[in-house]
């Protein structure tokens, strides 16, 4: 049986309520063992206290028999003392037992164990002078003033040690009424809380409703979106195939025209056809572009690493723009150190730098250098690409990489601000960092960092700097 939605916000709302209320049984049940538990230490603090009398009691009770069988001659209270002495150990190790478990009250019950003992060593050292001499009243006189310093000193230990204990007690009572009151106050709080709970109910039903309603919403807005995008991929895919094929044969027909007329006319009347075959590849790097970042866009951009030759690569590379763009500029590719062989995916890789140096190529004036620069670090590959060309602003630095954003200060260099959203994405697919530095009027640096794709063990390259001039 499938529950409507108000019906399972309904059995929400009561198992909430039902939740609540056992909480709040359960913290009640636990405050009453708190008060249970308070009131044992209350009693059991009356008891301690009872028994530090009763020791009193029992320690005047042993003086007095000494008393009455030493100056009085009693046998009767001879004859009790030994039993009496049992009597006021036996309420001294029930003081024990009883007293708080503290470390100030232990030190000073050890104190009170201790004057105790010296206080019954005098008493038995009396007893036992006496059934030897009855007439050295003198020496009885020295143990009486000994034994009343003893008792002075063990009352004050008992008076500090009761003191303790009514401190205790009366902190006792205090935890005991705070725990009554925060029964009380539970008590009271739990049901106003169901109240609410229930009354605002019906509220959260009708404003769950229009959430439930604003959210399938957006899922349908989103999963349109979703199919747009998917449509928008394959339009594209289509677009890029359909175009692809006249660009080929434009290309190649150009290209075959290009090596039949190479030897029948000059360098100069062939200068239309070279900018027909640039044209073609410019127009198919630009669908690539378009390709790519609708991809990326979609979640669908391909990544393929595999083992590539980084230097042989980039000379490849540089050899394939000779045909982009009619201004001369002179590319410098630099590799400093060993050339490694990296993890790379080859076609982001190709999309990255050649779009990277056909801007430098776009925004350089004639005869400006290039640099195509590879670096090795330890577990990091990075690239560099350098310009002597417009620069870019430093308020608009940060933008760049917006598809179809194009900077202020570009006049009439024609664009489509498609590049470096490509160049974005692609080296965020290979977990790759990308930064800019720039200065307007002084050129452009662009520096790409891959971490984790080097291949030290593939090394092919034993000079320490190449370099490769190529004039497009």
């Amino acid at each position: 049986m499938k529950w409507s939605l108000q019906g399972k916000w309904i059995a929400g709302g009561f198992g909430l309520t039902l939740l609540l209320i056992g909480l709040i049984t359960f913290a009640s049940f636990k405050n009453t063992n708190e008060i249970e538990q308070g009131a044992y230490r209350v009693q059991r603090t009356y008891q301690t206290l009872n028994t530090l009398s009763n020791f009193f009691a029992a320690m005047t009770v042993v003086e007095s028999t000494r008393r009455g069988s030493i100056f009085l001659g009693s046998k009767q209270d001879l004859n009790r003392y030994p039993s009496e002495v049992i009597n006021m150990q036996s309420e001294l190790m029930l003081l024990k037992k009883q007293i708080h478990l503290s470390l100030s009250q232990q030190q000073r019950f050890a104190r009170l164990n201790s004057l105790v003992n010296q206080r019954l060593a005098l008493l038995k050292q009396s007893i036992e002078l006496y059934e030897k001499d009855k007439t050295a009243l003198q020496v009885q006189t020295n143990i009486t003033e000994r034994s009343v310093k003893l008792r002075e000193e063990i009352l004050s230990v008992m008076a500090d040690i009761k003191a303790e204990e009514q401190r205790y007690l009366l902190n006792s009572l205090e935890e005991s009424e705070n725990s009554i009151r925060l029964r009380i106050l539970m008590e009271i709080v739990g049901i106003i809380l169901s109240i609410l709970v229930i009354c605002s109910l019906c509220v959260v039903l009708d404003r769950q409703w229009v959430k439930r309603k604003h959210i399938e919403s957006l899922e349908f807005s989103l999963s349109k979106e979703k199919e747009i995008g998917e449509l928008k991929l394959q339009l594209f895919s289509m677009i890029s195939h359909e175009f692809r094929t006249p660009l080929s044969v434009i290309l190649l027909s150009s290209q075959l025209l290009g090596e039949i007329l190479g030897e029948l006319v000059d360098e100069k009347q062939l200068k239309n056809l070279y900018r027909i075959q640039s044209s073609a590849k410019l127009m198919n790097h630009l669908l690539t572009d378009i390709l790519t970042l609708t991809r990326a866009e979609a979640g669908k951009l391909d990544y393929k690493p595999q083992l590539i030759n980084v230097e042989n690569f980039c000379l490849n590379l540089v050899e394939d723009l000779q045909l982009f763009g009619t201004i001369p500029h002179l590319i410098e590719f630099m590799n400093n150190g060993q050339c490694f062989r990296a993890n790379l995916d080859e076609k982001l890789l190709y999309s990255i730098l050649s779009n990277l140096l056909l801007n430098a190529i776009k925004y350089s004036s004639a005869g400006g250098k290039i640099y195509l620069i590879l670096n090795s670090e330890p577990e990091v590959l990075v690239f560099q690409v350098i310009d002597k060309g417009i620069g870019i602003p430093p308020a608009e630095q940060q933008k760049i990489y917006e598809p179809f954003y194009r900077c202020q200060n570009i006049d009439n260099i024609v664009g489509t601000g498609l590049g470096l959203a490509v160049v974005k994405k692609s080296v965020e697919r290979h977990q790759g960092e990308i930064f800019v530095e720039s200065e307007v009027g002084c050129g452009t640096t662009f520096t790409l960092n891959f971490r984790g794709c080097l291949s030290r063990a593939h090394s092919v390259s034993n000079s320490a700097i190449k370099v490769l001039r190529v004039v497009i």
